[in-house]
């Protein structure tokens, strides 16, 4: 079941990326892909819960030094560029 929750979500967001990159894209087509896209996250959390779920418990001792460890780098395409600079 996940399996087909995260390939509709994955589905939804090509045609939503379509419709945004249209200028010209009707109001109702927007909306209705923005109604689809928060259906689709609120899937996509549910799986990440669940799987969060079946994680085994750490030691405390190991859970401690976990979390004295800094987090990763963020990923570079998730990052949101910078807003420009007026001249």
């Amino acid at each position: 079941m996940e399996e087909v929750q995260l390939a509709m979500g994955e589905g939804v967001l090509r045609e939503a990326r379509r419709l945004l990159s249209d200028p010209l894209s009707p109001h109702a087509e927007v909306r209705y892909a923005g109604i689809r896209l928060a259906e689709c996250l609120v899937d996509a959390l549910r799986v990440a819960e669940s799987r969060g779920m079946r994680l085994p418990v750490p030691d405390s001792e190991e859970h401690a030094a976990a979390e004295e460890r800094p987090a990763p780098p963020a990923h570079p395409a998730r990052q949101r560029p910078a807003p420009a600079q007026s001249p």
